[in-house]
C-alpha cells in the first residue's frame, strides 16, 4: 500500500514519533496502551480531542506529548493552564487548522487516524498528502473519498495500514503483492464477518422501540456510541464494505459479509484453488493496532491468545438485510459511485445524532438514510470541495427529514 519513505523496522536506535488523532477515543486509548508497551520503539508526539479535556489532560500527564490539541480554543485556554501548572511545556493549540498541522508535521512519522466521522477527513487525507505511515481507524475518510484518498497514497508514497479489525485481518490474509487487482492473486472474494450486533435475531417489528443504551450494549466489542449504533443497525457493516472495496480495489460484489456472533473470526479472504485463509482472535483492538505500528514486523500488543477450547464453536449466518436495510443501502450507494457514499454518510452521522438525542427512533436512521440518497442527486466525487459540499447538502436534507418526526 505505497511505498514507505523511511525505515519503519525497528533499526534506528531512535523511537519513532507518533501522533494520535482522537486520542480519548477507544481506538485512540487502546494505541496509547500499546505505544506505552513499547517506550523503546515509540514516543507520543501529538495528541489531539475534540472537547474531552479533562481526558486530554490526563493524557498529557502521562505520555507527555509535543503538541496537544482541542476544537474549541476556551478548551485549550484552560488546558494550558492545567499543564504549565503541572510543570509541562506541551503547547497546546486549536480548531481545525491546528489539528491538520499536526497530522502533516514533520515531527511525527507515524499517524493513528482515529477521529470518528466526516470530521475526521480533512487531518487524515494532510497525513497522506505528507507522506506518513497512516494506521487508519477513520473509515468514513475512505466512504468519503475513496478515488482521490487512495490517489493521494500512491501519489505522495504514503503507508496505508487498516486498523479496523476486519479491514486488518483481511491485510493480513493477502499476499503482499495484492494492489493492482484480487484476481490476479487468485482472490475470489472477501468475506467481512459481522457480530449481528446486540439485536442479532431480531425482527424489523421489534425493533422500533429500542433505546440508546441497548443499541449502545454491544455483546464483545468496547466501543463509542455513534460507532456502537452503526454496529447495531449494520450501518458500520456497510461503511467497511465500502471501505474495502476502495482498500483492496474490489467490486462490491467481491465482499461479502458473514455473521459470525463469536467475533473471533475478524474476517477471511477466498481464493480460486479452494482455499480459505482466516484471521483469528481474541476482540481486541490492540491486535491491530499492534500490527499497523509494527508492520511488518510483530510486537507484544497486551492481548492474550485466543483459546480455541474455550470458543468451543464458530457460528455463521447470512444478514438480514429485511430487518437491518442500512447494509443494503451502503452496497447500494457503493454501486452508484460518485458523492453517494458521502451522502450516506452524512445522512447516517446526522441520524444516528438525532437517535442518541431521542429525537428519532431506531428504525428512523435508515428512513432517514434512504430518504435523503432518494433525494439527493448523483455527483461527482473527484474534488475534495465537491465532496465537502455534497457532505454538507445531505446534512441539510437529513435536518429536514427529521422534521417529519418532531
Amino acid at each position: 500500500m505505497g511505498d514507505a519513505r523511511i525505515d519503519m523496522t525497528g533499526a534506528s536506535n531512535r523511537p519513532q514519533a507518533v501522533t494520535v488523532l482522537g486520542a480519548t477515543g477507544s481506538i485512540g486509548t487502546s494505541t496509547l496502551d500499546v505505544l506505552a508497551r513499547h517506550p523503546e520503539r515509540y514516543r507520543v508526539h501529538a495528541l489531539t480531542a475534540a472537547t474531552r479535556r479533562e481526558a486530554l489532560l490526563d493524557q498529557c500527564l502521562r505520555h507527555r506529548p509535543r503538541v496537544a490539541v482541542l476544537s474549541h480554543e476556551r478548551d485549550a485556554v484552560w488546558l494550558r493552564g492545567e499543564l504549565r501548572g503541572a510543570g509541562l511545556d506541551t503547547e497546546v493549540k486549536s480548531g481545525e487548522t491546528a489539528l491538520v498541522e499536526v497530522a502533516e508535521a514533520s515531527d511525527a512519522e507515524v499517524v493513528m487516524a482515529a477521529i470518528v466521522g466526516a470530521a475526521g477527513l480533512l487531518p487524515t487525507l494532510a497525513a497522506v498528502r505528507a507522506g506518513k505511515r497512516v494506521l487508519l481507524a477513520n473509515k468514513e475518510a475512505l466512504v468519503m473519498s475513496g478515488a482521490l484518498f487512495m490517489d493521494a497514497v500512491d501519489r505522495h508514497g504514503a503507508v496505508l495500514l487498516p486498523i479496523d479489525s476486519e479491514h486488518n485481518a483481511i491485510y493480513q490474509c493477502l499476499p503482499p503483492e495484492h494492489r493492482g487487482g484480487l484476481a490476479r492473486v487468485g482472490v475470489t472474494q472477501l468475506l467481512l464477518t459481522a457480530s449481528g450486533g446486540p439485536f442479532l435475531g431480531w425482527q424489523a417489528g421489534d425493533l422500533a422501540m429500542v433505546t440508546p443504551e441497548q443499541a449502545c450494549a454491544h455483546p464483545n466489542w468496547s466501543m463509542g456510541r455513534k460507532i456502537s449504533v452503526d454496529s447495531a443497525t449494520l450501518m458500520n457493516k456497510g461503511l467497511e464494505l465500502i471501505e474495502a472495496c476502495w482498500l483492496f480495489d474490489a467490486r462490491p460484489d467481491q465482499v461479502k459479509v458473514v455473521v459470525h456472533p463469536q467475533s473471533v473470526i475478524h474476517s477471511m479472504v477466498a481464493y480460486s484453488d479452494g482455499s480459505v485463509i482466516a484471521q483469528l482472535g481474541n476482540p481486541d483492538m490492540r491486535t491491530p493496532i499492534a500490527y499497523g505500528l509494527a508492520w511488518p514486523e510483530r510486537i507484544e500488543a497486551g492481548v492474550e491468545v485466543l483459546d480455541l477450547f474455550q470458543v468451543a464453536r464458530l457460528d455463521f449466518q447470512a444478514p438480514d438485510e429485511e430487518a437491518f436495510p442500512c447494509l443494503r443501502l451502503a452496497r447500494e450507494a457503493m454501486d452508484a459511485g460518485g458523492a453517494a457514499p458521502a451522502v450516506l454518510n452524512a445522512a447516517n452521522e446526522v441520524a444516528v445524532e438525532a437517535f442518541l438525542a431521542g429525537r428519532l427512533s431506531f428504525t428512523g436512521i435508515a428512513e432517514v438514510v434512504e430518504g435523503v440518497l432518494d433525494a439527493s442527486p448523483l455527483q461527482a466525487a473527484t474534488e475534495l470541495e465537491a465532496i465537502l459540499e455534497e457532505d454538507r447538502r445531505a446534512r441539510e436534507r437529513a435536518e429536514r427529514y427529521l422534521e417529519r418526526y418532531r
